[in-house]
């Protein structure tokens, strides 16, 4: 399933530099729907050279459709296996609100795309004077996984780190476990957003996307650092599901194939997981059980405290799984399933009026 990941933030903020700057991975295939009131402004280069298929919501608002049909539509357009795409950016107008756009996701029926994480982008600058200036902390925050302060170059040396570790404080009464990363020019590295295919370009790129990267080459994100563990026997599916559900700290994403031991027999699962939200299915066809292993991806990762967790994790499975375990395994199954998830969570809605 294709991730799908948005960028959101308030007019100025950085969100199409942002934007601009993960298109500049070679060889990754990247479906892009722009919505934004006025033109779309992402480099023309780019567009000719990295973005397999670009789509717009003209007009206005992606959280102010009156269903998500629409954005459904544009999905399953950039979906549809023949565009082979890694991964499909929405970068939304700077008057969208994350948590509508994150409702417009959740219930969405898009086939062959699954949530890729709402990254949401603060201007340091003015932050503190135009989106956070009441009391409490803005409740935008609490869809965001992942915060990218940008703009902290403006900032002087003296009060970067400060303002820094103000804003992300700020950001923590609404989220506390949001993943924030500072930056400069909205440089991020690649790898926190989506699997990074090729450090070089494949021999039938176009050479403009060579060229529109060497205007974004001279801005330096923070390194995102991964550790991997291989999955070389069963793991018990409570100590998979614990990881999940607690991963260690600054641990954005987790992916990878498992094997996991379900009463007698084995199956293996493709996990996906970004911010807090894991997406369980069964393993992609044709891949190698000899790969088996969990990735752990984030930025200031604690290399020696992630590998422990993951260790323990995927210790092999020497007894039985016992059936609560199961069920909670058969439920996250179920909740990955997107129209399944729906129908789950309109029927909770549905018990919660009647009662």
């Amino acid at each position: 399933m294709i991730p799908v990941i948005v960028l959101t933030g308030y007019l100025g903020a950085g969100k199409t530099s942002l934007l601009n700057g993960l298109l500049t991975r070679p060889g990754t295939r990247v479906g892009v729907i722009i919505n934004d009131i006025g033109k779309i402004n992402v480099d023309t280069g780019l567009i000719t050279g990295q973005i397999d298929a670009a789509e717009s919501i003209a007009g206005g608002c992606v959280c102010c459709l009156p269903d998500s049909g629409g954005l459904d539509e544009l999905l399953e357009k950039l979906a549809a296996p023949k565009l082979r795409l890694d991964a499909i950016i929405v970068e939304a107008s700077g008057a969208a609100d994350p948590i509508n756009v994150d409702r417009l996701l959740r219930y969405g029926n898009a086939p062959g795309v699954r949530p890729g994480g709402i990254i949401d982008v603060i201007d340091a600058v003015q932050h503190e004077q135009t989106v956070d200036t009441a009391a409490m902390a803005p409740a935008r925050f609490s869809a965001a996984s992942l915060v990218v302060v940008n703009k902290l170059d403006m900032i002087s040396s003296e009060q970067r780190e400060a303002t820094f570790a103000r804003i992300s404080e700020r950001v923590r009464q609404a989220n506390p476990k949001v993943s924030i990363v500072p930056a400069s020019h909205a440089a991020i590295d690649p790898e926190l957003v989506f699997d990074i295919a090729l450090n070089e370009d494949p021999a039938d790129e176009l050479p403009l996307a060579a060229a529109s990267r060497a205007e974004h080459d001279h801005t330096h994100a923070p390194h995102a650092r991964a550790v991997t563990v291989p999955c070389p026997e069963p793991a018990d599916p409570g100590a998979i599901l614990d990881l999940l559900e607690s991963p260690p700290a600054n641990a954005y994403r987790l992916k990878g194939h498992v094997k996991i031991r379900i009463g007698t027999g084995i199956q293996r699962y493709l996990i996906n997981m970004v911010g807090w939200q894991p997406h369980l299915q069964l393993a992609t066809p044709g891949s190698d059980p000899a790969d088996d292993a969990l990735v752990a991806v984030g930025v200031d990762l604690d290399e020696q405290v992630v590998g422990d967790a993951l260790r323990s994790a995927l210790q092999p499975a020497l007894v039985e799984p016992t059936s609560q375990n199961l069920t909670r395994l058969e439920r996250r199954l179920i909740l990955s399933s997107r129209a399944v998830q729906d129908e789950d969570e309109q029927l909770a809605d549905e018990e919660s009026v009647s009662s």
